[in-house]
C-alpha cells in the first residue's frame, strides 16, 4: 500500500488534515494521542505496518487534531466540542456516514463524548487507555495531580524535542524502544514537527480539566477498551472505570509496558487481533438511537404576569411572538433548536454545552433590549428523543436549575462546567442544591 495522500476538511474557519486508506466494509476514524503528524507516521516501519494491517479489515480515516501535525494551528486551546466538530467535518469530507471512532488517552474522552452525542454516526468505539478525568480528585484518585502535570510541563519547557527529552518520554511511553537509535530520531521529529512546546503545554493544561464521567452512561454503542497493565503513563484503573460505566464494554489486556502498543511486536499483534475481532463482530448497521446526550436550556421571563398586565393581552402576545421568533433563529445559528415554548419561556437543545451557554447569553441580552428580564438553566445529560420532543431527568434538572436562577442569570450544572473545558466561558460556584423531583445533590454554577 502506498503512503496515502493528505487531504483537508474544513471545520469552521480551520482546515483539518486527514488521510484515507484501506477498503474494508467498516470505517475507522482514528485519532492518535496528543501529538501526531500524518506524513511522518509512515516513516516508522512498526507504525506503518500497524496501519497497513488495520487497513485489511477497514477503511481507515487518520486525522491530525487541530493545533498539531498538519492541521491548522490555533490560538488558545480547543474544546471537546471543537474536536467533535472536527471529527464530523473529517467524516463528511471522507463521505463516511457512520464509523468506529478510535481514541487514545485524551482523544478517547472526545470519542466517548462523540458517541453519546452523535450515536447516529457512531458504529462503535475502540479506546486505548481512555482518560475520562484529567486530574486527581477524591472520587477519582487514578489521575495525576495538578502538581505532577505542572512539573512535567516545566521539564518539557527546558528541553523540548532534544535527545534528553526523547529519552525521558520513551522511558515512559515506549520502554522497549529506548535503545533504538532510529526510532528515537523518528520520534524526535514527530515531536518537533507535530507541536511547539507552548502549544503542548496548553494542551496538557487543558487535559487537566477534562471530566467526561457524566457522559459515560449515555454511551450505547459497542465499545472495546484496551489497556496494558504495565503501562506507566495511565493507571489501569482508568480503563476499569470506563469499562464499568459504559454498558457492555469489552476490556482487553495487552501485554508489555509500552503505551505505544505499535512499538512492541507482542503488543502490536495483540492489539491488532483485538481490534480486528471487534470490527468483524460489528453488525452491518445499528438501530437508530433515541437516547442521546443533549445540552438542555430552560429559559423563562422574570415577572411575566406583571408585564402581561401592563401591556394587555394583545401587546403581550406580540412581544412574546417576537421574542420566541428571535430565540428560534438564534438557536438555529447556534446549531440547536427550540423544542417547545412554555407560556413565558422555552426549552431548547444543543449538541454541546458551550453552544448552549452562549445561546442562553445571546437570548438573555436580546431580551434585555426588548425590556425583558430572562433567566436560564443549562444541563447536559441523556435525553429520550421522541415525537419532536425531549424528555428525561436532564430536562427536569435544567428546569429546576432555571427556577433557582435570579433575573438575568444563567445557571448551569457541574456537568456543563466540566464539559466546557477549554472554552472562554467562566463559571462561579453557587453551591450544592437538592431539587424537587430530582434525586441527589447538585452543584450549580453561574456562567459569567
Amino acid at each position: 500500500m502506498d503512503v496515502p495522500e493528505v487531504r483537508y476538511a474544513r471545520s469552521g474557519n480551520l482546515r483539518i488534515a486527514y488521510e484515507v486508506f484501506g477498503a474494508g466494509p467498516v470505517d475507522i476514524v482514528y485519532g492518535r494521542t496528543a501529538i501526531s503528524h500524518l506524513e511522518l507516521v509512515w516513516e516508522e516501519p512498526s507504525v506503518a505496518g500497524y496501519f497497513r494491517e488495520l487497513a485489511t479489515v477497514a477503511r481507515v480515516i487518520l486525522w491530525d487534531k487541530r493545533g498539531v501535525g498538519l492541521s491548522d494551528r490555533v490560538v488558545g486551546t480547543p474544546t471537546l466540542e471543537d474536536r467533535m466538530d472536527d471529527v464530523r467535518a473529517v467524516m463528511d469530507a471522507a463521505k463516511s456516514q457512520r464509523a468506529v471512532i478510535f481514541g487514545a488517552t485524551d482523544t478517547a474522552a472526545m470519542a466517548l463524548l462523540f458517541a453519546a452525542t452523535y450515536p447516529e454516526r457512531t458504529l462503535g468505539l475502540m479506546l486505548i487507555e481512555p482518560t475520562v478525568r484529567g486530574s486527581w480528585a477524591p472520587d477519582f484518585p487514578f489521575a495525576p495531580t495538578r502538581e505532577e502535570v505542572e512539573e512535567s510541563i516545566r521539564l518539557s519547557d527546558d528541553d523540548w524535542g532534544t535527545m534528553p527529552y526523547i529519552d525521558r518520554m520513551l522511558a515512559i511511553y515506549a520502554p522497549s524502544r529506548v535503545a533504538d537509535a532510529d526510532f528515537k530520531r523518528w520520534y524526535g521529529r514527530v515531536i518537533r514537527f507535530g507541536s511547539s512546546p507552548s502549544a503542548a503545554a496548553s494542551l496538557a493544561r487543558m487535559n487537566l480539566e477534562i471530566d467526561v464521567r457524566a457522559a459515560l452512561p449515555a454511551v450505547h454503542v459497542p465499545t472495546l477498551i484496551m489497556k496494558a497493565p504495565g503501562d506507566r503513563t495511565v493507571r489501569e484503573e482508568n480503563s476499569d472505570y470506563v469499562a464499568k460505566h459504559v454498558a457492555g464494554a469489552q476490556l482487553v489486556p495487552i501485554p508489555g509496558r509500552d503505551h505505544f502498543f505499535w512499538a512492541n511486536p507482542e503488543a502490536w499483534a495483540a492489539s491488532l487481533r483485538a481490534q480486528k475481532k471487534f470490527v468483524m463482530s460489528l453488525p452491518s448497521s445499528l438501530p437508530d438511537e433515541d437516547r442521546v446526550l443533549k445540552s438542555v436550556v430552560f429559559a423563562d421571563i422574570v415577572d411575566s404576569t406583571r408585564l402581561a398586565s401592563q401591556l394587555g393581552d394583545h401587546g403581550w402576545k406580540e412581544l412574546l411572538a417576537s421574542f420566541f421568533a428571535a430565540s428560534r433563529a438564534e438557536a438555529i445559528r447556534s446549531r440547536g433548536q427550540v423544542v417547545k415554548t412554555t407560556g413565558d419561556g422555552f426549552l431548547a437543545t444543543f449538541d454541546g454545552p458551550t453552544r448552549a451557554v452562549r445561546f442562553a447569553e445571546s437570548v438573555r441580552d436580546r431580551a434585555e433590549k426588548q425590556g425583558l428580564v430572562l433567566r436560564a438553566g443549562v444541563h447536559t445529560g441523556e435525553c429520550l428523543v421522541a415525537d419532536n420532543d425531549v424528555v428525561g431527568i436532564a430536562v427536569h434538572l435544567a428546569s429546576r436549575i432555571c427556577d433557582s436562577a435570579g433575573g438575568g442569570e444563567i445557571l448551569t450544572s457541574r456537568t456543563v462546567r466540566d464539559l466546557s473545558v477549554g472554552s472562554e466561558v467562566r463559571f462561579e460556584g453557587r453551591g450544592s442544591h437538592q431539587f424537587k423531583g430530582v434525586e441527589g445533590t447538585w452543584e450549580t454554577f453561574l456562567a459569567v
